[in-house]
């Protein structure tokens, strides 16, 4: 067994496709449409599908507002450096809603940046570094 994908719903793919892509450095995967549904299914990634886990973007066509409830947390993804992500992601006119620095009850690197939907993503600094000092 392995992990496939997590899936968001999104209210405008096109910019959601954009953050994922041009800020946060992921590559469209695959893409379809699904007319008799009405909704569009977008996977994203760092890496194939066959060997990685990916992001999966649903747009409900029409659906323009969602509540993200009370139960979601964040996505996690790993960085080589918390503090030059945060700073690339900044100059990308993002908005950072947890800067850079050491978890609160440990040291542990990482930072938080909102997705257009308002869903959380966590930037961890990477454990091969973490581990090595």
């Amino acid at each position: 067994m392995r992990l496939l994908h997590t899936m968001l719903r999104v209210k405008d793919l096109e910019k959601s496709k954009a953050f994922y892509t041009e800020i946060l450095g992921m590559k469209v995967l695959r893409e379809k449409e699904y007319p008799s549904g009405e909704f569009t299914l977008c996977f994203l990634g760092y890496g194939d599908e066959s060997d990685n886990t990916v992001l999966e973007l649903t747009y409900n066509w029409g659906k323009h507002e969602y509540e993200l409830g009370n139960a979601y947390g964040h996505i996690a993804i790993e960085v080589e450096d918390v503090y030059k992500a945060c700073d690339a992601i900044r100059e990308k006119g993002c908005e950072i809603t947890r800067e850079a620095g050491p978890m609160k009850h440990g040291t542990t690197i990482l930072a938080f940046v909102k997705d257009p939907d308002g869903y959380s993503i966590e930037l961890l600094g990477s454990k091969k570094l973490t581990t090595a000092q």
